[in-house]
């Protein structure tokens, strides 16, 4: 096995030359430095500085070093993660050897000095003076969390892409649930962080980043007074958790994928609800690993309670919860004060967040626009190589952004988001609405033809909301 340090993604203060990023050699801040030529690997995990063979190296001066040591196997990739890689039991056995439990040890290491940082303890070792610089601007960020504007990619690079840890820590500090629940901060972290490194980074929606930004926009909605003043303590923990783990070890592929492809997890959770199920059994596989509610007596109450919140995203079940909704909403005998219909509103939040991209600012929704459709179109292009039937959407030769935006905006977001603001007709509400009808416009501007489409469809009453088309379907599937 062999120690490397891997560069991070994060702003430089100069351009940095093509043989710089692909140097190797000790880290180092002089060459009297005891790490140059033999790292103790104990030492290296908490050094941080410049990659350098020697202090006459100028190409020291290009570069800021803030990640830690990662460890690669020694046959030269990393280790595959447990849970339901989609080319898993597709067409042969595939047999790899995990270092799961080596990968999270340095994980876990990784992440103290945040925690640190959170707690407000100072440091005692200087040379962490850069991470301080960033983890600063993070903290700045931190305190307009609650803001609609929140800028997720730009705290995941502030934070080193370790946002879903930062963000949710700092929310269960601020509600006071760390204290109130007498939560070990050791196990708050450890969990955080497994939930963390469970998501599929190389996913370009479905990962780590969008679950913090779902997590975001669950915190928006818990502020909203109607919540804000019925909602309990046990309730706010119970919505963080399910949106920082709602998408949980997602394959990056859809339902639909998985049962034609006889994936195990199909077959596990008999083609109901695949994935869904599969992201509430792996949370609750992390919360007994790290035992963090095994000092509550409701410790089963919790497990199940989250597994209602996560299965509530299942898109399948949309038009269920939208016409129970709604007939709350008409007969206005939602009840706050009892405990089922606050979950219920629970439920509702956390489907909003779940698909709140298009109400977003255009800068960040177009992003994220971007990224649920290359997902979509890597789907397509493996099934094109498999010779299987194409997925709705997935075909990138038949739909564009514009195309799959607005036919998600129409069939799936408006509908939902119309009711939410019934229910909380708050600023809030007004401003989702506002940047749902502009981005909309955005996108029809760019593919004229599809927004036609949609608004043929828009005609039918009832359309939108009791037989949504099953090309929004398909997207939402992939998005819950």
């Amino acid at each position: 096995m062999e120690l490397c340090y891997q560069l991070p993604v994060l702003p430089l203060d100069r351009p940095v030359p093509k043989h710089v990023l692909s140097r190797r050699g000790a880290i180092s801040f002089s060459s009297s430095s005891s790490l140059f030529g033999a790292p103790d690997p104990r030492q290296l995990s908490q050094r941080r500085g410049a990659i350098s063979y020697d202090s006459s190296d100028q190409t020291a001066l290009y570069i800021r070093m803030l990640g830690d040591v990662r460890v690669r196997s020694q046959v030269g990739f990393e280790p595959e993660r447990r849970g339901s890689h989609p080319y898993l039991g597709m067409f042969s056995p595939i047999f790899i050897v995990s270092l799961s439990v080596v990968r999270r040890l340095f994980s876990f290491q990784r992440h103290l000095l945040s925690s640190r940082l959170l707690r407000g303890a100072p440091h005692l070792n200087p040379l962490h003076i850069l991470d301080e610089d960033y983890c600063g601007q993070a903290k700045c960020m931190l305190e307009k969390v609650g803001s609609w504007n929140f800028d997720i990619f730009l705290f995941d690079r502030l934070t080193n892409g370790n946002s879903l840890v930062f963000l949710t820590f700092h929310l269960l500090n601020q509600y006071g649930l760390i204290e109130l629940f007498q939560l070990d901060m050791v196990k708050v972290r450890q969990f955080l962080v497994l939930v963390q490194e469970d998501y599929h980074n190389q996913n370009p929606y479905h990962n780590a980043v969008h679950a913090a930004d779902v997590t975001q926009a669950m915190h928006c909605y818990l502020r909203e007074p109607k919540l804000a003043q019925s909602l309990t303590s046990f309730d706010i923990l119970l919505g963080l958790l399910a949106a920082a783990t709602h998408d949980l070890d997602h394959p990056g592929v859809n339902q639909p994928f998985l049962i034609k492809t006889n994936h195990y997890l199909a077959a596990l959770y008999r083609n109901t609800s695949v994935l869904e199920n599969h992201h509430w059994r792996s949370a609750v596989g992390l919360l007994r690993e790290t035992e963090l509610f095994s000092h509550l007596p409701a410790e089963d109450s919790i497990e199940r309670q989250l597994g209602s919140l996560i299965l509530a995203t299942d898109i399948s079940r949309q038009n269920e919860y939208l016409s129970r909704f709604r007939t709350h909403l008409d007969e206005n005998n939602l009840c706050l004060g009892h405990a089922s219909h606050r979950h219920f509103v629970l439920q509702m939040a956390l489907k909003c967040a779940d698909i709140c991209n298009p109400c977003r600012p255009w800068e960040l929704s177009k992003q994220w626009s971007e990224k649920v459709t290359e997902e979509f179109f890597h789907q397509g292009d493996i099934e094109k190589k498999h010779k299987l039937e194409i997925s709705p959407l997935c075909d990138s030769e038949a739909n564009t952004i514009a195309s799959v935006q607005i036919g998600f905006m129409t069939y799936v977001v408006e509908p939902l988001f119309a009711e939410w603001a019934r229910f909380s007709d708050t600023r809030l509400s007004q401003t989702m609405l506002g940047h749902l009808g502009l981005n909309k416009a955005s996108w029809s501007a760019m593919d004229p033809e599809a927004s036609g489409s949609s608004e043929e469809g828009e005609s039918e009453p009832g359309r939108a909301t009791e037989e949504p088309s099953s090309r929004a379907l398909s997207q939402g599937s992939q998005e819950s």
